[in-house]
């Protein structure tokens, strides 16, 4: 047999195969000679999507919720047209549930003892309403501030809503139902001939108008108020639950800003113009007006003090408030008219196809506000007469428990919030208390969805306080909720005397449309009628 002496290496030999690279230098090329930009990618959006679903399920623990998370987007296609019984399948899911949309992660609290914790926790949470809203409202808006600087604002605020305030607005708001009722009319029997149109568009515009009146009086045109009353709905969708973070150019958002920033221009023109009325004695016609006055009596107030003269105590206001800027004025009647507008078109929209639908209701609030006017039916508000209207109020009760027109309230946690013993809410998750479920208790509210006025008169709903969610409760708790309700008796009461209508009941007149408020599907179409 042939013997090879040669001490060659066989590797050494250009003909050998080279089959083998030996050592750990040779895998690690193959494998950076094996990426390019598309692999790259691939494995950056992998760790991504594996980060994002680990974060999901780690801040979800042990409460309902998606088993995962769709990547990325969460439940975001489908979110945005929500649907009345999705929400009501998530309410029924359990106390606690979950979502996660883009980046935010969000904790439905159903129950009504889970939603007063989280009412009453300001020391863990604060309004936020969505992304969004911070540009559009403005981040240093009295509504987004905690502690000494949100007080700062209320304790002048407070004022603006007792009973001789109150008093002060009805005028104004008279005026407007009197030339929207003769629009009623005029849409239903000569634009249309008698046939039935959807009114909640007209709805929603009458209720901006009565906001815009009794918030600035005559200081703003009826073409601005007409304005705002056309452009509000871009707010409005541009601050649905389910958006997109950024303010995007051509989207909802970005028509939502434009639409906000006309707003709080029209409202700042109307600050000077207030200042500048009240400064040389005018009376109080509006909200604006009662603030300003206050701030210029106590600006007066705080000058004497510093000059050293000697004010008797008589002279001292009583609430000792800063002067506000124009914009500041504005921002915080911008979020009267945003808590007010969507929520009071809503109850509107559903008080008038509810009486439609029960003529009887209709005919008892018709022969009380007949009754309290001694059959009088041109005298005029007075607060006299809405506080002599148990049976009025009652139907206005029951439309906000039955069809209450917010039905959740988003909340942010500052820092990690304890819900239970079990689970707690990481720091910057929306935590959303819903309204929904304790206005419809069965326990509380015996067969919660019939439509039923006599339980506020002879039954116990009055009673059950910790259940009547309508408006909050806690530190955050609506300014509004007296003026409100006032508001809505004064116009079906008004309306019940001097008009007649119809409704045409569609398959869709009882579902639930969800548009950051609650509306009818088919957007309640009727027929008004002068009523002789």
């Amino acid at each position: 047999m042939a013997i090879n002496g040669s001490y060659a290496s066989p590797v050494a030999d250009a003909e050998y195969p080279r089959a083998f690279e030996a050592g750990t230098g040779g895998l690690l090329a193959q494998f950076y000679n094996g990426l390019n930009g598309y692999s790259l990618a691939l494995t950056f959006v992998l760790l991504l999507v594996a980060y994002d679903q680990f974060k999901y399920v780690w801040n979800k623990g042990s409460i309902v919720g998606p088993t995962w998370k769709m990547p990325f987007i969460g439940p975001f296609l489908s979110s945005v047209n929500p649907k009345m019984d999705e929400y009501k399948a998530k309410w029924a899911s359990g106390e606690l549930s979950c979502v996660s949309v883009f980046h935010k992660f969000v904790i439905i609290a159903s129950s009504r003892d889970m939603a007063r914790k989280v009412f009453n926790s300001p020391s863990f949470v604060k309004p936020c309403v969505v992304d969004v809203a911070y540009k559009l409202l403005r981040p240093s808006n009295w509504v987004f501030l905690d502690g000494r600087a949100h007080v700062d604002y209320r304790k002048g605020l407070n004022g603006l809503f007792t009973r001789q305030a109150l008093e002060t607005y009805l005028p104004g708001q008279e005026e407007v139902y009197e030339k929207y009722f003769a629009k009623f009319l005029d849409i239903s029997q000569n634009e249309n001939n008698g046939n039935p149109v959807p009114y909640m568009p007209v709805f929603r515009e009458l209720m901006c108008a009565v906001s815009c009146r009794t918030f600035v009086g005559h200081y703003m045109s009826d073409a601005a108020v007409k304005k705002i009353a056309d452009d509000y709905y871009k707010i409005t969708a541009a601050l649905e639950l389910v958006n997109f973070p950024i303010i995007i150019p051509f989207t909802r958002t970005w028509y939502g800003k434009k639409a906000a920033d006309m707003v709080l221009n029209e409202f700042s023109i109307c600050a000077a113009k207030s200042k500048a009325r009240m400064a040389v004695g005018g009376d109080i016609t509006c909200i604006m007006d009662g603030w300003i006055k206050s701030m210029l009596e106590s600006e007066k107030y705080r000058q004497k003090i510093a000059k050293g003269i000697v004010v008797d105590d008589s002279e001292k206001p009583a609430m000792l408030l800063r002067v506000f800027s124009d914009f500041e004025i504005a921002m915080t009647v911008f979020t009267f008219l945003f808590a007010s507008q969507d929520a009071t078109s809503s109850a509107s929209t559903w008080l008038f196809q509810i009486m439609a639908d029960r003529p009887e209701l209709l005919d008892r609030v018709r022969e009380e506000n007949l009754a309290v006017r001694d059959g009088d039916r041109d005298q005029k508000f007075s607060m006299d007469i809405l506080e002599r209207m148990p049976y009025t109020r009652a139907v206005v009760k029951e439309t906000l428990r039955y069809r209450p027109p917010v039905i959740m309230v988003p909340y942010v946690a500052k820092k990690s919030f304890p819900v239970t013993d079990s689970y707690t809410a990481p720091k910057g998750s929306m935590v959303i208390p819903s309204v929904w479920p304790a206005l419809h208790d069965p326990e509380v509210y015996p067969q919660p969805d019939s439509f039923d006025p006599e339980r506020w008169i002879s039954g116990d709903a009055e009673k059950a306080v910790k259940n009547w969610l309508v408006f909050g409760t806690g530190p955050h708790y609506c300014l509004g909720q007296t003026y409100a309700q006032l508001n809505l008796m004064a116009m079906i009461g008004k309306a019940s005397m001097h008009l007649n209508w119809k409704h045409h009941v569609t398959p869709l007149s009882e579902d639930i449309k969800v548009f950051a408020t609650i509306f009818p599907m088919d957007d309640c179409p009727l027929v008004f009628s002068k009523r002789d």
